[in-house]
């Protein structure tokens, strides 16, 4: 009863770590994507400088193909893993087992690989202000739309301030994305009215936060290490279970073997009964007795015939 229990008690924990394990494959999978999209912006304004090496230095870890691939292999092994727990497969526990096993080794060697502090000061910020003069022109209509969606996603305006839109293209006034309110021609009126429609704090602050560290990548770091002691204590918790099933069916074995079989008339007296009386004790063992001398008669009479037939055969 006490094995029985604590089998029962190794599966429920086994089903809640399993489904952990989906719910946060399923946020690292969506935070990655939503810091992928961000990513590709600032990439796109920080091109050939030292903040593009930068940026990709502190969120390769996150956006990483083995991060995605660990990710899905991870929701299918925890679908194995619910499986194998339901029911008590040995094969398929063993195989959750090294799977996880697998898995714990590749992220630890991918943290290890990509784990790297990023260089960057604010001075590299003024670089920023070279990609400013190809705003608006044809063969840059990528880089405009870059700059629009950075300046209206993060509420800034310029790179320190917005005078340089001023100061580094010829433009009298700086684009509608700097305005709180946007709508055609909002930047001329806030230029010509009033100042505090538009943006007062520069881009380039924004990109440096970025690229130090965003709340989003530190949700990704905190799911990755909840992901690996939650592999941990899977991996610990499915050897015990194996070896709980492992050593039950050994033990069941014997007692298998050593139980005795009842006549048909026994058993079926004992179910109309109910319980084993002791006349019916007596009366099954006075049964099972007699059958056994019926059996030796039997035999006994068989070896006089065939010892009869062999004289008469040498007569």
């Amino acid at each position: 009863m006490a094995q029985e229990d604590a089998v029962r008690c190794l599966r429920c924990l086994l089903y809640a770590l399993n489904l952990l394990f989906w719910l946060m494959s399923v946020c690292v999978l969506g935070v990655a994507a939503w810091i992928r999209d961000t990513l590709n912006t600032v990439l796109t304004l920080t091109a050939h400088t030292r903040l593009e090496d930068a940026a990709v230095l502190t969120y390769s870890p996150a956006v990483h193909p083995v991060l995605i691939c660990v990710c899905c292999l991870l929701l299918i092994v925890a679908m194995v893993g619910y499986c194998g727990t339901l029911r008590s497969d040995l094969l398929l526990l063993s195989w959750y087992f090294c799977s996880l096993l697998v898995i714990f080794c590749v992220e630890l060697a991918s943290a290890v690989w990509t784990y790297d502090e990023p260089s960057v000061q604010r001075a590299d910020m003024i670089s920023l202000k070279f990609r400013m003069p190809n705003y608006g022109l044809q063969q840059y209509q990528w880089l405009t739309h870059t700059w629009d969606s950075f300046q209206t996603q993060f509420k800034c305006c310029g790179v320190i301030y917005f005078t340089d839109w001023l100061e580094m293209t010829e433009m009298e006034w700086p684009p509608d994305s700097c305005c709180t309110h946007q709508y055609p021609g909002c930047a001329r009126h806030a230029h010509q009215h009033d100042l505090s429609d538009l943006h007062q704090e520069g881009c380039g602050p924004k990109i440096y936060s970025f690229i130090r560290g965003t709340k989003q990548l530190q949700v990704l770091r905190f799911l990755g290490v909840s992901i690996g002691v939650a592999q941990i204590l899977a991996m610990a918790l499915t050897l015990t279970l194996l070896w709980a099933l492992y050593y039950g069916k050994q033990f069941q074995k014997p007692n298998s073997e050593a139980t005795p079989v009842l006549p048909e008339d026994c058993v079926s007296i004992a179910a109309t009964n109910g319980t084993t009386t002791g006349s019916s004790k007596y009366g099954c063992s006075h049964m099972m007795k007699g059958r056994t001398d019926m059996s030796a008669a039997q035999a006994e009479l068989r070896d006089a015939q065939v010892e009869a037939e062999w004289l008469n055969a040498a007569g």
